[in-house]
């Protein structure tokens, strides 16, 4: 009797210790604020110039306010681009930015880009065609999309050969998308969280509804990017225009001291606890664990060795 409540003991220990196991690995995840690849108010250094990014097309700058990439005026297009490359293997860039304007005719919208190249204008939100990367693209303007409401964000993986979907609002190359309606004229600076573990998985938050609320636009997995690539953002009006307005850029580095961060969509539910928000190690997280580790064995070893002692002396008495 007591070597059998002895396994079951036992058997309890080990089935609470799976699910410890894998919060654990939940909140191993730290991260490293990367500058490089960081955008924030003056925007600009004493010579006018930003030691990290690139600006141009219609890119205007208010240091106090915004980098503003397209006016509301038509036929515009402006871009920012990271003059280094961004090498992370896994990474988080989150943008606070603005689509407002007057009148109820608007457009285009803006993008993101994590692509190899870097600064190319052409006919995509500014940027060029064929690109070789990730586009995400905040779409204002419904050309082409029965069923879809607008505005819309839409990813892209492009692999340099591959035309962006003009007519139909990229729907032939969707990797994943949501529709914001309420994005554009927000009462507040709407954001927007990338995450990406490499070759592994996608995830991207909006907060457009209501302020320090995150909505999942969408979570993909298997998601391959190129080892070296360039952060940029760009916008661009046609005959309808908007304001497009960047205030603030933060990327930063993930990883995990016990390199569980590459482990693709089995730990997606646990990374995306909480509102959209990527969990992260407390300082006293490790120690807690060990300590928390040497109470179980310990546990495990007496209730072994406490079963073993009764099972032993009933055999005895019962010779």
């Amino acid at each position: 009797m007591a070597f059998s409540s002895t396994l079951s003991l036992l058997s309890l220990l080990l089935a609470a210790w799976s699910p410890l196991a894998s919060a654990q690995e939940a909140d191993d995840v730290k991260s490293i604020p990367l500058r490089t690849h960081s955008l924030a108010q003056p925007y600009l250094d004493s010579d006018m110039q930003s030691r990290w990014f690139d600006y141009g097309g219609s890119t205007v700058v208010r240091t106090d306010q915004y980098m503003r990439l397209t006016s509301q005026h038509p036929s515009q297009a402006g871009w920012i681009f990271s003059r280094v490359p961004l090498t992370a293997t896994n990474w988080e860039i989150e943008v606070e930015f603005g689509i407002h304007g007057t009148g109820n005719l608007f457009g285009d919208g803006m993008a993101m880009w994590v692509t190899k190249d870097r600064a190319q204008q052409g006919n995509v939100f500014g940027m060029k065609d064929k690109f070789e990367g990730l586009g995400l693209f905040f779409d204002t303007y419904k050309n082409n999309r029965p069923g879809v409401v607008f505005p819309y964000i839409m990813a892209m993986v492009g692999d340099g050969q591959t035309s962006y979907d003009q007519a139909n609002d990229g729907k032939a190359n969707e990797l994943a998308g949501c529709s914001v309606r309420g994005m554009r004229n927000s009462d507040f600076n709407t954001k927007a969280r990338v995450t990406y573990f490499q070759d592994k998985q996608l995830i991207v938050d909006v907060m457009y509804k209501k302020e320090d609320e995150w909505t999942r636009c969408f979570e993909v997995s298997n998601v391959k990017l190129p080892s070296i690539t360039y952060l940029g953002f760009s916008a661009e009006t046609g005959e309808l225009s908007d304001n497009h307005d960047i205030y603030r850029v933060e990327t930063k580095n993930l990883y995990s001291p016990s390199g569980s961060t590459n482990r693709g969509a089995a730990g997606s539910k646990e990374y995306s606890r909480g509102k959209g928000r990527p969990s992260t190690l407390k300082k006293s997280g490790g120690w807690f664990w060990f300590a928390l580790k040497v109470l179980l064995f310990g546990l495990v070893v007496a209730g072994a060795y406490v079963g073993y002692t009764l099972y032993r002396t009933r055999q005895r008495d019962r010779f």
